[in-house]
C-alpha cells in the first residue's frame, strides 16, 4: 500500500497538468499576493469567529425586512456564511497559503544571492 501511495505522489509530481494547476494557485511573490492572501481567507475567518453571532442576527432582520427579493437573498446568503462562526478549514488554507508564498519568497531571494 505504501509503495502504491508513493508511486502515484510521484506520477502526480511529474504531471505537467498537475503541477501548472499547482502553480496558478499560488499568489504572486509580492506584497499585493500577502495581502490577498490576509485579506481574502484570514481576516474574514477571524471576523466570523469574533462577530459571527452578530452579523447572523443583523443580516437575519435585514432579510426579514428587505423590501427587494434580490436584498433579501445577499442578506441570506450573509447569514449563512456566518451563522456557524469562522471555519478552522478555511483559516488554515489562508495560513497555509501565507506559509507558502513567504517559503517560496524565501527560496527565490536564497537563489539570487548563489
Amino acid at each position: 500500500m505504501k509503495k502504491r501511495i508513493k508511486s502515484a505522489a510521484e506520477r502526480a509530481a511529474r504531471n505537467p497538468v498537475l503541477r501548472k494547476s499547482a502553480q496558478s494557485l499560488k499568489p504572486s511573490r509580492s506584497i499585493w499576493g500577502a495581502l490577498g492572501i490576509v485579506l481574502f481567507f484570514i481576516v474574514p475567518e477571524i471576523a466570523g469567529f469574533i462577530w459571527g453571532g452578530e452579523i447572523t442576527a443583523w443580516a437575519h432582520v435585514h432579510t426579514l425586512t428587505e423590501p427587494t427579493e434580490t436584498g433579501r437573498q445577499l442578506y441570506w446568503v450573509l447569514e449563512k456564511l456566518f451563522e456557524d462562526g469562522g471555519s478552522w478549514i478555511n483559516l488554515g488554507i489562508g495560513v497555509l497559503l501565507l506559509v507558502w508564498l513567504f517559503w517560496d519568497w524565501k527560496q527565490a531571494e536564497d537563489q539570487q544571492f548563489r
